[in-house]
């Protein structure tokens, strides 16, 4: 038969389960707020019964209850839910870092409005037409050669303020590397404390909790897939193990971190003089941009620019900046063509309008007016040079030329694609398809976030603290501890009886 005392040690495993279960809830709500926390919970179970079947055990009825015992405390979480979360973070991420750029592009090119480089345009084409009606008033020229600043200061305007936010883009291009970097030296730190607790049979729930966090957080920057793997010795079933972490390629996975040695891969970008991404170094790997995943970082590198395959400088600002530039650069050497065709005031053979620009790239911050043009502007080559004055020798009374320059923007022919287009349709279809990727960046975006908001709050509300239901276990594993307490009392009082009641009949 079982001990008389069997029942005191029934009564303290209940005890010690339900307060265990108490902790647990004391844990929960301490990390109520807590970022990463998810909550935990005491899997409570029937000790084994007594006794155990065998060739001598006793000749009792049947076996004989021996309470519960607290055997884990596991987490609530949902893997599925983590995966669905870190697929729409990844979309997050890329898509942001795109509008974010785009939106800081729009606010740089400010179309359509007065203060645009169209508007500037207007006015110069509107300037030349009145030199043109009126060629020998010298506001006129005056106001034209003012016109042509204006467009030369908004050129450089536009390109330099386009590079400065560049720059910071390759900044924060770098930085999100050093962040990957980061996160992955954490998560292998992780993994070593979590495999220095699991062989002992416990759980590290906390760790396994900031492991997820950083493995959220890496999941802006690109998609990882990741493989666990148990640890050995004396850990629990329900253990997770160390995780390796994988980056996916369109080339092949690639380990970023290894799970069993610890060896973290670092990424390291390879950049030209430019600061223009060439090759992504991951460890001993090497990928283009082209194979490179989705994701925050992908986003940020598109926005400030990477040479492709083709040996050709591209991306966000780097395309907006080379279309400026060709603008420019076509621009200057049309008008001075033409420019040079007419006659002067006084009618000598007219010169170059602007400073010659000699090739393409820089060509937006390298428009200014040529000295002579400044200094006199009775040299602005308005006249036919096919044309006569009033007098027979000067061109005073002729503006075919300068009504010829009032019709650059028609005239002026920029290679697009398969076919050349005028200035302004190229500008318009620069501006056009800016404003397009914006609205689809943003689209996108609000999109990719709301499905992320979704799955976060699903993954919330499996995960997440609830203080009312805490509050709820609380009451139910505190009466189950008085419950037990009270057994004590009751079998300790039987135990009295026993001791100081039995035997003392007759006295």
């Amino acid at each position: 038969m079982s001990s008389t005392f069997h029942g005191l040690q029934v009564a303290k495993r209940g005890m010690d389960a339900q307060q265990a279960a108490l902790y647990t809830i004391g844990h929960n709500v301490s990390n109520a707020n807590t970022p990463g926390y998810t909550r935990q919970r005491v899997s409570l179970e029937t000790f084994p019964a007594y006794p155990a079947p065998g060739m001598n055990q006793t000749g009792t009825a049947g076996q004989i209850g021996m309470g519960v015992e607290a055997s884990t405390v596991e987490r609530i979480r949902d893997t599925f839910l983590d995966t669905q979360y870190r697929d729409e973070t990844i979309k997050v991420g890329y898509w942001d870092a795109r509008a974010g750029a785009l939106e800081k592009m729009e606010e740089i090119m400010n179309e359509p409005t007065e203060d645009g480089l169209s508007a500037v345009f207007n006015q110069f084409f509107e300037s030349i037409q009145d030199v043109a009606s009126h060629p020998s008033e010298a506001g006129a020229r005056s106001v034209m050669i003012e016109r042509a600043e204006a467009v030369g200061d908004t050129f450089s305007y536009l390109s330099t303020s386009l590079k400065t936010v560049q720059g910071d883009l390759q900044n924060e291009r770098d930085v999100a590397v050093t962040q990957v970097n980061s996160l992955l030296e954490q998560i292998s730190n992780v993994n070593q404390q979590i495999q220095s607790v699991e062989p002992n049979g416990y759980l590290p729930n906390d760790l396994y909790d900031e492991r997820d966090r950083l493995l959220d957080e890496i999941s802006k920057f690109m998609p990882v897939s990741l493989e666990y793997t148990k640890s050995s010795g004396n850990a629990s079933a329900t253990s997770e193990g160390v995780v390796t972490v994988q980056l996916q390629t369109s080339q092949g996975a690639i380990t970023l971190l290894d799970g069993k040695t610890h060896q973290v891969n670092a990424i390291s970008l390879k950049t030209n003089q430019d600061s223009y991404v060439t090759e992504i170094h991951i460890g001993d790997e090497i990928r283009n941009l082209e194979s490179f995943p989705q994701g925050k970082l992908k986003g940020l590198i598109e926005a400030s620019g990477y040479i492709d395959n083709s040996g050709n400088k591209t991306g966000v600002y780097a395309s907006m900046i080379d279309d400026l530039d060709e603008m420019a650069y076509e621009f200057v050497n049309w008008f001075n063509d033409k420019h040079q065709q007419g006659v002067t005031l006084d009618g000598d053979p007219g010169m170059s309008f602007f400073n010659e620009i000699s090739q393409k790239e820089g060509a937006a911050t390298g428009i200014v007016i040529a000295d002579k043009i400044k200094q006199n502007t009775n040299n602005i080559a308005a006249a036919s040079s096919a044309s006569s004055g009033d007098d027979g020798t000067g061109r005073k009374g002729d503006g075919k030329n300068a009504q010829l320059l009032s019709q650059f923007r028609q005239k002026v022919l920029i290679n697009s694609g398969n076919q050349a287009v005028s200035l302004d349709g190229f500008y318009q279809s620069v501006i056009g398809q800016m404003s397009v990727d914006a609205q689809q960046a943003n689209r996108l975006k609000s999109n990719s976030e709301t499905l992320q908001g979704a799955v976060e709050q699903r993954r919330q509300s499996t995960s997440a603290v609830s203080l009312d239901e805490e509050m709820t276990n609380m009451i139910q594993f505190q009466h189950a501890y008085n419950a037990s307490a009270r057994m004590v009392t009751m079998i300790d009082e039987m135990l009295d009886k026993i001791v100081n009641g039995l035997g003392t009949g007759g006295r």
